[in-house]
């Protein structure tokens, strides 16, 4: 099973090895059809440098932490 890819910007940089990712999506609204964004935080384990901001990818990865299942691939 290929590892789930996502696209968001670093909303904290404030802890060690570890940004927040903050993703938009689209949804439909199941009885009015309208779309409406939806964000959702990821806590990402992170190597290099990246600061508030910043547009990454991030992949899915084994728990790192408790929180941490992500970590970020490349910075857009």
């Amino acid at each position: 099973m290929p590892k789930r890819k996502l696209q968001g910007i670093i909303v904290s940089d404030k802890m060690q090895k570890t940004v927040v990712v903050e993703v938009e999506s689209l949804k439909v609204h199941p009885l009015y059809k309208r779309r409406f964004k939806v964000f959702k935080r990821f806590k990402a384990h992170s190597e290099g440098e990246y600061h508030t901001g910043d547009k990454v990818v991030i992949e899915e990865t084994a728990p790192i932490s408790k929180d941490k299942k992500w970590r970020v691939v490349e910075k857009l």
